[in-house]
């Protein structure tokens, strides 16, 4: 299969900095790309080359501009060329124009959210007419598949899942030296860790997180919060560090980092918490967490119980907007090492088994087969 994947004009590919859509882009391709011919066409930005190779998997990369000038900027680059599908990553908006474009070659949009879906990026009418005319509409979890079948029950056939997945040869169980270096490295040896990674935004949490630590420390004196993430408005990060003083809760900000250096934030936890209070389709940083082996604490919302079994490989918190019912779950963990430590090790073996790239490519191969053109 002759596969072009058209990246959203933000960020190029792979990231060099944040872009979560981009990262699956990068991730899902390099492994397609073992039997399977992969075009990524995307932004180009700084240092990197208007084109790469790197055997079947190819980079085209445009300026970025308006939809129609970068689409056309694509349709200029890859003249000639022939492709059997077209995947579009979390734009709808791009159906008509890439149809014009690329006249008869299927179409899937890959959605990561419902963004692009819901105002104030589109109305639900408007986005029913961009994705009438795609081929398939792939989501990210079975959750945000029942989302987009409700929403436009005409399309209901056309619409398929996938589950995302972590890079298992990063995101592994440190050694016990690896632990004791990492945490000795951020500051972080002799307390109970708790950990949040992601966008620091309301709907993320982190407010409910911070009054959780503060019922925690009542049992667990050692307990500090840990908060990885980059935030759009600086002011939002300011109110975080007020609640944090007025709940006398100990929090380190390790601001943005890296994905090269992701693994570290979870290998510095004793538990990662997802507090999140809004429909997560997925929720990667759960399973990235669970292939590191560090124990899951999340809300029982969206995506995330496709990731988390509760008792089993993570504990889920139903009432998701209580930090008493967050603290209840943080300090079963913190109670019981041992019982922490062995769900740890089956989260391991879950992301292994169901959250890995490879698989989230294989799947997708196998539902692009039978309708690629060729």
């Amino acid at each position: 299969m002759r596969l072009l994947i058209i990246a959203p004009p933000q960020i190029p590919v792979p990231p060099a900095v944040g872009g979560s859509v981009e990262n699956c882009i990068y991730q899902i391709a390099r492994r397609m790309a073992t039997n399977h011919r992969i075009t990524v066409a995307c932004r180009q930005s700084g240092g990197q080359s208007a084109a790469a190779s790197r055997g079947n998997l190819h980079f085209v990369r445009v300026p970025r501009g308006s939809a129609a000038a970068y689409l056309k900027a694509i349709r200029r680059r890859l003249r000639g060329q022939r492709f059997d599908m077209i995947q579009i990553d979390n734009r709808p908006s791009y159906v008509p124009i890439v149809r014009k474009l690329f006249p008869g070659i299927p179409i899937s949009v890959f959605l990561h959210s419902p963004t692009f879906i819901t105002p104030p990026s589109s109305s639900v009418g408007r986005a029913a007419v961009h994705l009438s005319g795609a081929t398939l509409i792939v989501a990210n979890s079975r959750a945000l598949a029942g989302q987009l079948k409700a929403m436009f029950p005409r399309l209901k056939s056309r619409i398929r899942h996938v589950l995302l997945g972590a890079d298992l040869s990063q995101f592994r169980p440190p050694t016990e030296h690896e632990r004791s270096r990492t945490r000795s490295g951020y500051g972080l040896s002799g307390s109970f860790n708790i950990v949040f990674a992601g966008r620091l935004i309301p709907k993320k949490g982190v407010p409910v997180l911070i009054r959780a630590a503060r019922l925690v420390r009542q049992q667990v004196p050692s307990a500090k919060l840990v908060i990885a993430g980059g935030a759009g408005k600086p002011g939002y990060v300011s109110g975080l560090k007020r609640l944090a003083a007025v709940n006398q809760v100990p929090l380190k900000f390790m601001g943005y980092v890296p994905r090269l250096r992701m693994h570290e934030v979870y290998w510095v936890g004793d538990c990662f918490v997802c507090p999140s209070q809004w429909k997560e389709p997925f929720g990667l940083v759960n399973a990235e967490a669970m292939a590191a082996g560090t124990p899951v604490v999340a809300s029982r919302i969206g995506g995330i119980p496709e990731i988390i079994s509760h008792g089993d490989t993570g504990l889920l918190v139903s009432r998701y907007r209580s930090p008493s019912a967050f603290a209840g779950q943080i300090l079963k963990l913190a109670r019981d090492r041992g019982a922490a430590s062995r769900m740890a090790q089956r989260a391991r073996q879950a992301a292994v088994h169901r959250f890995n790239w490879g698989s989230t490519a294989s799947k997708l191969a196998s539902i692009y087969t039978p309708y690629a053109k060729g």
